[in-house]
């Protein structure tokens, strides 16, 4: 049979020889840095079998691939302890591979152990022979956060020549999705830098729908799968799957976004055509607003334009986030913008604070050292600072809509494909040659190549005075919290009715007390008379910010509200933050009981960061809080035993101080 042909030797042909794998290269993200560059990668394919009972995925991976040169040793792609090879196996393949996708045949369930993963039927010609062997393969343990799978290729394979490599696969517990998790979703080069075009085959469960960020989709209900199809080239990490009892509603022209439980670790991510956005953001009208249209933004710049390191993510966040306070401005006015940036460049000073001005991280062009999860990066300086830049490029042209077709010729330019800074700069400057002329360029103290590369704040930011009208009042809020006499300026403060302010107003507010922590414990107690009750109602971002004010001041009774909200939010930007106050002050073996009664529930790298917040300082002394929880003794009894074996990590964070003091979408 052909669908067997990855699992046999073409009959009258000799065994091949198999080379052992070379030896792997020195510790860097081995693919993204050695291998894909000698490979071009023309189309993939996924058959793929979901088995939620055995939290098991299933899975057959057909690359399409050319050598750039003769006879490479070996294909090193990145792979992740979470996933299982089985097989490898070489075909030959003819020039319209892609065009011709392969079909998977699927074990039919039965009691006994697993089954095996799909097996690929490939269309022949008549009278033509199945061509594949099998290939040696090698699995290296490499980072936290994935391995590299070398495979030897056969030697007498020439450069151009179209061939394919197929392996089956399963994955158990695996976390997917951005920046660099999608290696333990399927083996792959695991980088911006590399796009192609995708098609899968997804056999679920009956009653299970099943949707992919693919152009084309359709079910067989007859065979029970699921058909799609990306005819646009995307990196590894935009290919996204979602599987469930999904429900769906129209609400208006067509835009997907599906709504995902709260134990997808991140606010949102720009998958194409399907959005993924988590649910508890619909609490916050703004804020999804803002969520919703800066994941359209990457439709453009992230999606269609890439950057092609993940030490250049600016290119694509800080020019979405431009985008999208362009499309707020013409849609919700001026003022709006202004509070949102506010809030976020309030953000960004308020990190800048307490990392220090030289912190390597506050580069627009992050080093990424090898070994380190290019997801760290993900911070506000990605956004904020690239977006400043963003925006003073728009201000050297002094026209927004001119600026605008500029951002429109470029994205036409480099459609489809991955770009460093310099293309956008050089874009830029061949656009507008009056300003190369001017040598904008390298303006003292705002050249190009310092907003690129210096630490610190960004060189320049936006004059935000049209959102006054929405800023004052907050000031003048905190202003009157932080006056004496208490008594009387508590009165004042609680006639303002903050029920009816934006949220970014409140927000905004509650960061200024945050900022102003710890506070004397009368205003605490009159902040809790006047609005707790109040805030717990709001929406989770309102919360977090209330909740961690709670803690910074160790409030014991509002202490339980912070127990309820760990125990129904499972986002990293609500609990990481929660979790690292705690674990600051006397409330660590609170923290411990909540996490021990919690961790099942919450997304596997984020759990592990938990844990390695929880497992800083195992075996000094941590003072018992009194009043939280009748079990907090025994916890901290059992903290330097059953702790220190729950919380062991691979790797201790770096700093203590975790960039996420704002919502930060993908």
């Amino acid at each position: 049979m052909a669908a067997q042909c990855c699992c046999r030797q073409a009959p009258g042909a000799e065994a091949a020889p198999v080379r052992p794998p070379p030896e792997p290269p020195p510790a860097l993200d081995v693919a993204s840095a050695s291998s894909a560059q000698l490979f071009r990668l023309r189309h993939l394919q996924l058959g793929l079998e979901l088995r939620p009972e055995a939290r098991e995925l299933a899975g057959c991976l057909v690359l399409e691939l050319c050598a750039l040169r003769p006879a490479p040793r070996a294909l090193v792609l990145d792979a992740h302890p979470a996933l299982r090879l089985h097989s490898a196996a070489f075909r030959r393949a003819p020039a319209a591979a892609a065009e011709t996708p392969c079909a998977f045949a699927f074990s039919a369930p039965g009691p006994g152990p697993a089954p095996p993963p799909p097996l690929p039927a490939f269309p022949e010609a008549p009278g033509s022979e199945p061509a594949c062997c099998p290939l040696a393969f090698r699995v290296d343990p490499f980072t936290d956060y994935g391995s590299s799978l070398t495979v030897t290729l056969p030697p007498e394979l020439q450069a151009h020549q179209p061939f394919q490599v197929i392996l089956r696969y399963t994955s158990t517990d695996a976390p997917a999705g951005h920046s660099v998790c999608n290696r333990s979703f399927f083996p792959c080069f695991d980088t911006p830098a590399v796009k192609c075009t995708y098609s899968a085959v997804v056999k679920a469960p009956s009653g299970v729908q099943v949707l992919m960020s693919a152009t084309r989709s359709a079910y067989m209900e007859e065979e029970g799968v699921f058909h799609f199809h990306m005819e646009h080239p995307v990196p590894a990490y935009l290919v996204a799957l979602v599987a469930g009892d999904l429900k769906p509603a129209d609400i208006g022209p067509r835009y997907d976004i599906v709504f995902l439980p709260p134990s997808f670790p991140i606010v949102a991510m720009e998958n194409p055509c399907l959005t993924f956005i988590i649910s508890s953001i619909l609490e916050s009208d703004e804020f999804l607003v803002i969520d919703v249209i800066h994941e359209v933004a990457h439709s453009w710049f992230g999606n269609a334009v890439t950057n092609a390191t993940w030490e250049e993510m600016w290119l694509s966040e800080g020019l979405a986030t431009y985008a999208q306070r362009r499309i707020t401005t013409e849609t919700y006015g001026a003022a709006f913008t202004c509070l949102e940036t506010a809030f976020r460049l309030d953000a960004l000073h308020r990190q800048m604070k307490l990392l220090g001005e030289d912190s390597p991280v506050s580069k627009l062009q992050v080093k990424l050292e090898p070994g380190v999860n290019p997801s760290h990066l993900m911070n506000l300086f990605t956004y904020e600072k690239g977006y400043c830049f963003v925006y003073y490029l728009s201000q050297l042209c002094g026209d927004p809509q001119r600026f605008d077709d500029f951002l429109r010729a470029y994205v036409e330019k480099y459609k489809f494909t991955s770009v460093v800074a310099q293309d956008l700069l050089d874009s830029f400057l061949s656009f507008f040659p009056e300003l190369k002329e001017q040598s904008v360029d390298c303006r003292a103290g705002l050249e190009f190549e310092r907003w690129l590369n210096a630490t610190g704040p960004p060189l320049a930011e936006p004059d935000l005075s049209q959102g006054s009208s929405l800023t004052r009042p907050v000031e003048a809020l905190f202003q009157l919290w932080t006056a004496e006499p208490l008594d009387q300026a508590a009165a004042s403060a609680s006639a303002i009715d903050i029920s009816k302010w934006r949220t970014f107003q409140t927000a905004l507010f509650l960061d200024r007390l945050l900022d102003g922590s710890p506070l004397p414990q009368e205003v605490v107690m009159s902040l809790s008379k006047c609005y707790s009750s109040l805030l717990d109602s709001m929406n989770a971002e309102i919360r977090i910010r209330w909740l961690q004010i709670v803690v910074r001041n160790d409030y014991y009774p509002d202490l339980h509200r912070v127990r309820r909200f760990l125990e129904s939010q499972m986002s990293r930007m609500y609990t990481i933050p929660l979790y690292e106050d705690l674990c600051t002050g006397a409330l660590k073996s609170f923290a411990l009981e909540v996490f021990y009664q919690t961790q099942g529930r919450l997304h596997p790298n984020l759990r592990r960061a938990i844990q390695q917040i929880l497992s800083q300082g195992l075996g000094s002394s941590t003072e018992p809080a009194s009043e939280p929880s009748t079990e907090l003794g025994k916890a901290e009894a059992d903290t330097d035993s059953d702790a220190q074996a729950l919380l062991l990590g691979d790797e201790a964070p770096s700093s203590a101080i975790s960039l996420r003091d704002v919502n930060v979408s993908a």
